[in-house]
């Protein structure tokens, strides 16, 4: 029995399976619909984290540029949509101890309160669980090491919060 015929029957079963399943190929282009430029404004600094501002503005545009679905611009007028809003806090707590209780993991919490404008002035609402996210990360006693540490963490977080607000627009804009 040559191998032929059993790789056709095979590939026949796997194509008859594929299209009896429930499953579909979701089609995303990275597109927000009809938006094709976006203007991401640096949020305000509400918190007492100096820089964290520019952390969140960085992880945003690096969000919308790796979707490749829109084209970031400079200018709000040119844009058919604006995102804008201030980063709300940042709460930093111990999380796990060891034995003789120093902190052995920190847990690092960013809150951040957005809104996206289209250029008619139409306002879409992000929900506000999508703009918070929590991270833990190790602590140690070296001041340098927890510094970076806890400087990775905010930027995981806002890279989480970042692709979490895109999503929430295309479920918007797109749907």
């Amino acid at each position: 029995m040559s191998i032929r015929p059993v790789l056709l029957v095979l590939s026949a079963i796997l194509v008859l399976a594929a299209s009896c399943s429930s499953y579909s190929l979701v089609r995303y282009d990275g597109g927000l619909g009809d938006v094709r430029s976006v203007a991401i404004v640096t949020p305000h600094n509400d918190s007492y984290e100096p820089g964290i501002e520019y952390v969140v503005a960085d992880a945003l545009r690096r969000e919308f540029l790796r979707r490749r679905g829109v084209k970031l611009v400079q200018n709000q007028d040119a844009a058919d949509l604006v995102i804008q809003g201030r980063v709300l806090s940042i709460r930093s707590r111990a999380r796990s101890f060891s034995s003789v209780i120093q902190a052995l993991e920190y847990e690092i919490t960013l809150n951040v309160e957005l809104l996206a404008k289209l250029s008619d002035g139409t306002e879409i609402s992000i929900d506000a669980r999508a703009t918070r996210e929590t991270e833990r990360y190790l602590a140690s006693a070296d001041v340098e090491v927890q510094r970076k540490n806890r400087q990775e963490a905010l930027r995981e977080v806002s890279r989480l919060v970042a692709g979490r607000v895109y999503d929430a627009l295309y479920e918007s804009l797109v749907r």
